[in-house]
């Protein structure tokens, strides 16, 4: 028997950083996305966001790479998405890359909180300065030619 909890913060966005998901519809999005994690034997804590990205607070099932699930859950929610075209009519596709940092168990209400307090949080800071501070306080260099390439 494997004993584990692997608890991930997980960002994604649109391609291009379009604001893209319709504030009107992202419960819907959300809901999927919920849906999608159970269906994998994963705990989502926690996903709110923006219109131009997502923040997913989510125990990953042992079973399945991180990579294999954001992967997984960008191909699913963009099938979703087509299929809802009307509520996300300006939706092309999923940015190629993505934000995964481990948290310990004790941090699970912070970053709970901070995903929950996103539209407050983003009346002051941008999506890009967010995701530098993220990942430079997690020890990650962020590549800026790659995060502009796609932005």
């Amino acid at each position: 028997m494997s004993y584990t909890n692997l608890i991930y913060h997980i960002v994604f966005r649109p391609h291009g950083s379009r604001p893209v998901i319709v504030e009107a519809h992202e419960k819907e999005l959300y809901a999927y996305i919920l849906g999608f994690c159970r269906a994998k034997g994963c705990v989502l804590y926690r996903i709110g966001g923006m219109p131009d990205h997502i923040h997913m607070l989510v125990s990953i099932n042992q079973s399945i790479s991180v990579s294999d699930f954001v992967r997984e859950l960008k191909v699913s929610t963009n099938k979703f998405i087509k299929q809802n075209r009307e509520h996300f009519p300006d939706f092309t596709k999923w940015a190629e890359g993505y934000c995964a940092i481990s948290y310990n168990f004790r941090d699970k209400d912070m970053i709970y909180n901070y995903i929950k307090n996103q539209k407050e949080h983003h009346k002051r800071v941008g999506f890009y300065d967010e995701l530098k501070q993220m990942c430079q306080e997690n020890g990650i260099n962020i590549d800026d030619m790659y995060f502009l390439k796609d932005r």
